[in-house]
């Protein structure tokens, strides 16, 4: 009885969710309301508001399914390639395929995510679990491949990659082309430079630049 309550709980709450990303694509998700969105999947207000505090909550949930998917997508690649290239090649266009389904309404998103205030940023503690799952998928990519580079910068090159990677879903945000295909070209065309730019921190004369960029972000980060 207690199993069958969890799968139903469970069940309840992935209603909600798809329930409200449908509203905040078809009406907007300022104009969409917790009733709204309790009434159209069937579910009493406070049923709504005892899995989901806010609509932030919901959009926080969104994420973190969303990062899942991605993380299940990238076993493939992951699991079949030792090459750091084809490792970050096939992660980042993993992140990209399990965003397309969400481009038309993506910008909605974003505009609440940019601020610096908001428990959608992904900077925010709240979205805390989504953005160390982030990283955790780039540390399997240079963990698991057969890089050969400073301690210090293996430590802190995961953290970087997933910024990179911020900086493909930014592009991906305001990408118009048929089925975001400029963003799978961009992604193709910068993980060769920064295949490229990561091996050269080996060459003796980019060893203390590469020192200097890991204090650098300890020093942001502190």
């Amino acid at each position: 009885m207690t199993e069958t309550k969890a799968v139903k709980s469970e069940q309840t709450r992935a209603l909600i969710v798809q329930t409200a990303l449908r509203l905040f694509r078809e009406h907007g998700y300022e104009a969409t309301t917790m009733r709204a969105i309790a009434k159209e999947a069937g579910v009493s207000v406070g049923n709504a508001y005892y899995y989901f505090g806010s609509k932030e909550e919901l959009i926080q949930a969104y994420y973190d399914e969303l990062q899942d998917e991605h993380v299940a997508a990238c076993r493939a690649v992951l699991a079949a390639e030792t090459d750091f290239a084809p490792r970050l090649l096939g992660v980042l266009k993993a992140r990209v395929d399990t965003m397309v389904p969400y481009h038309q309404f993506a910008g909605k998103f974003f505009k609440f995510a940019a601020e610096p205030t908001s428990p959608l940023n992904p900077f925010s503690a709240e979205s805390g679990p989504a953005r160390d799952s982030a990283v955790e998928i780039y540390r399997e990519v240079v963990d698991g491949s057969d890089l050969k580079i400073d301690k210090e910068f293996r430590k802190e090159l995961p953290e970087l990659l997933w910024l990179y990677s911020m900086g493909i879903v930014l592009y991906w945000v305001h990408d118009n082309s048929p089925g975001c295909r400029k963003t799978y070209l961009l992604v193709e065309r910068t993980v060769p430079l920064v295949n490229r730019m990561v091996a050269m921190s080996r060459i003796p004369g980019f060893k203390s630049v590469t020192r200097e960029l890991v204090d650098i972000i300890r020093d942001v980060r502190a």
